[in-house]
């Protein structure tokens, strides 16, 4: 059984000549334990997708189903609970407050997601993910590679079923990006959640069991081996 199905999505803005196709009509299935890149250039539609996915944006028309609950059925404050406590975000700036140490971020973000996990499980996590050592800084005392790990650690404190990143490598180095993707393949295969990055960045790719490729709102399934259409994604 999938953990999330898409089935017929789509998004449109404005009407009539106005009306723009931000995703045509998509079909998708992920399954548990699998890490999935979206490649394509700013503009193609990667970021309506990832919205659409996390319950922050309703489609036009279509089913988004995670855990078979779909999220067109529900009402907002519903699709807020599922977004709680089934889907982690992993954003491009790491989403982190500048004035709170990262001990005292992890704790606010637990009383949010209402202690679905224990003690034990969160200071494993602390250690699995590099960050035991890190808990007493601040933001601005980490690297760019320390604060995406945290980052993760925040998508991962409610035991979600799906961690959606948003360009978690773009302000990275090469060392630093890997860093982050191996991390997040460990996590991904350890856990059994299902992983999506939505990404420009190709250099991530062979970290993903499966590759899609967005144009102009159409989401097309790639070979991995088909690195001539993997190579020619703008930037």
């Amino acid at each position: 059984m999938a953990v999330l199905e898409l089935h017929q999505v789509k998004k449109s803005y404005g009407s009539g000549h106005t009306k723009v196709d931000a995703l045509k009509e998509t079909n998708f299935l992920a399954d548990r334990g699998e890490l999935i890149a979206i490649i394509g250039p700013s503009g193609s539609g990667k970021s309506t997708f990832l919205t659409i996915v996390g319950g922050l944006l309703s489609p036009t028309s279509g089913d988004v189903i995670i855990n078979r609950q779909n999220l067109t059925d529900l009402n907002e404050k519903t699709r807020s609970q599922i977004r709680l406590k089934e889907i982690g975000f992993v954003l491009q700036a790491s989403n982190l407050v500048p004035f709170l140490t990262v001990a005292n971020q992890l704790k606010l973000l637990d009383k949010v997601k209402k202690g679905n996990i224990s003690k034990s499980e969160r200071n494993q996590l602390n250690e699995d993910l590099g960050i035991a050592d890190l808990l007493m800084k601040y933001p601005s005392d980490l690297s760019g590679g320390q604060r995406q790990r945290v980052a993760i650690a925040k998508a991962l404190y409610s035991n979600p079923s799906i961690i959606l990143a948003d360009e978690p490598t773009a302000s990275l180095d090469s060392d630093r990006a890997y860093e982050v993707m191996e991390l997040l393949q460990k996590v991904t295969k350890q856990k059994k959640t299902t992983t999506i990055v939505v990404t420009h960045d190709i250099r991530l790719v062979d970290f993903c069991d499966k590759v899609y490729k967005m144009t102009d709102g159409v989401l097309l399934a790639l070979e991995k081996q088909d690195e001539k259409e993997i190579n020619h994604i703008p930037q």
